[in-house]
């Protein structure tokens, strides 16, 4: 399996787990020039934005390492286009940006990680 497919699988993991917690998932793999984001969901009013690392051990240490403020800035630049797209005002949006962490099975659901 390649490295897509493994991305891919971790991904639809990280959305089957959001949707068990009530989370209505808007945007897979949204990407524009400014970046790409994983899960766009819904949960209550709050727009979150997620981001799905995956690593099978911890040989190259804990996936939520690899989301670098680089990362992390492409995300929230993605973020405001998608919201300003859909004439959203971005000042008047709840947003939170999270970290989906799986390591292996397991699964750590990172809230407000940046």
């Amino acid at each position: 399996m390649n490295s897509r497919q493994i991305g891919n699988r971790a991904e639809d993991r990280a959305a089957r787990y959001l949707q068990l917690r009530l989370y209505r998932i808007l945007e897979r793999n949204y990407a524009r020039n400014t970046g790409e984001i994983d899960i766009i969901a819904k949960k209550g009013n709050t727009f979150v934005f997620v981001e799905v690392k995956y690593r099978s051990d911890l040989s190259k240490g804990y996936p939520a390492e690899a989301v670098n403020e680089v990362k992390k800035n492409k995300i929230r630049r993605t973020a405001e286009y998608y919201l300003v797209s859909r004439n959203l005002n971005v000042d008047s949006v709840d947003v939170r940006f999270d970290v989906i962490e799986i390591l292996g099975r397991k699964i750590k659901h990172i809230r407000a990680a940046f």
